[in-house]
Parts: C-alpha cells; sequence; structure tokens
C-alpha cells in the first residue's frame, strides 16, 4: 500500500460513509444492486492506485468482476442502463440528479466505461481518474436525498418500475 498516495484519503473517505441510518433491505433490489456495484467500482479503481495490483485486495475484486458480470444480466438488472437512458430522453431534470457515475457509464451518448472493473472516463487516455473526481462520485451516493429514492417507495424506484411498465 502506498500510504503516500493521493488516492489514499479518497479510500479511507469511501470506508467511512455508512448506511447505519438507513434500511439496505427495504431498497429497491434493482437498484440497490447497482449502488453496491457503482461503490464496488469506485474501490477497485482506487485500490488500483493505492495497492500493488498483485495484492490479495486486487485479486478479490477480480474475482468479483467474475460475479458481477452474470448477475447484471439477471432479471430486470438487465434493463438499468435502458433506464438511465429514458430518464435522460424523457426525465432530464431527473436524469441530472442521479450520481455522476450512474450518468456517464449508462449514458449511451458519453464515452466513460467501464474496463474490466476499473472506471475509465474517456477510452482514448491511459490518465487515472483524478483523485478528488472519486471522491465527488463517493458523496454523491451517499447524498440522503438519494438514499432515499432508493427506497421501494423512493423516487428513483417508482421511476424505475414506471419504466419498466412501459415496455
Amino acid at each position: 500500500m502506498q500510504d503516500d498516495s493521493e488516492y489514499m484519503p479518497v479510500l479511507r473517505h469511501l470506508y467511512g460513509k455508512s448506511l447505519v441510518l438507513h434500511d439496505p433491505g427495504a431498497f429497491d433490489k434493482v437498484l440497490y444492486f447497482y449502488f453496491i456495484d457503482a461503490l464496488a467500482h469506485i474501490d477497485y479503481t482506487l485500490s488500483l492506485s493505492v495497492w500493488n495490483y498483485e495484492s490479495p485486495k486486487n485479486i478479490m475484486g477480480a474475482e468479483y468482476l467474475r460475479w458481477r458480470i452474470d448477475e447484471e444480466q439477471k432479471g430486470d438488472r438487465a434493463k438499468f442502463p435502458g433506464f438511465v437512458n429514458w430518464l435522460r430522453e424523457k426525465k432530464p431534470e431527473r436524469f441530472g440528479k442521479l450520481p455522476s457515475l450512474w450518468q456517464m457509464i449508462y449514458d449511451t451518448e458519453d464515452p466513460a466505461c467501464y474496463r474490466s472493473f476499473r472506471i475509465v472516463l474517456d477510452p482514448d487516455s491511459r490518465k487515472p481518474v483524478p483523485a478528488d473526481y472519486l471522491h465527488a462520485m463517493i458523496d454523491e451516493f451517499f447524498e440522503p436525498e438519494f438514499l432515499k429514492s432508493l427506497y421501494e417507495e423512493g423516487s428513483l424506484a417508482k421511476l424505475f418500475r414506471e419504466y419498466l411498465s412501459q415496455g
């Protein structure tokens, strides 16, 4: 581990977050999957910069990746990327309130993607995601209003059901 890395404070920031005031068991199941998935991608991207690539921490992340790819295609989870694009087209004000990582990764017009498990903002660049950008992403996922929207009766969960009912 590189204690002098600019990414270490961001990793500590992520690990200091808590859902103690929330009941994740009451979150919409698909939204919860993508919430945890996004956090895992942030963690993995940070870990590549903080820990040696061959460290057990990074090896475990690679094992999760194999499982995650299959899980993403189960049931309504496969419809999540379409839901994000539907929000962009039909409800742009709500799309603008999504965490920026979801906006970038699932928007078909944005070049950002997951490469392996690493967050890549520009596929043509080899530059790492800036530490302060990852810090901001973490904060967006732990905003109280966003977390409330994930509950089965929350605003984002209701919009996801509306999207599913349309097709």
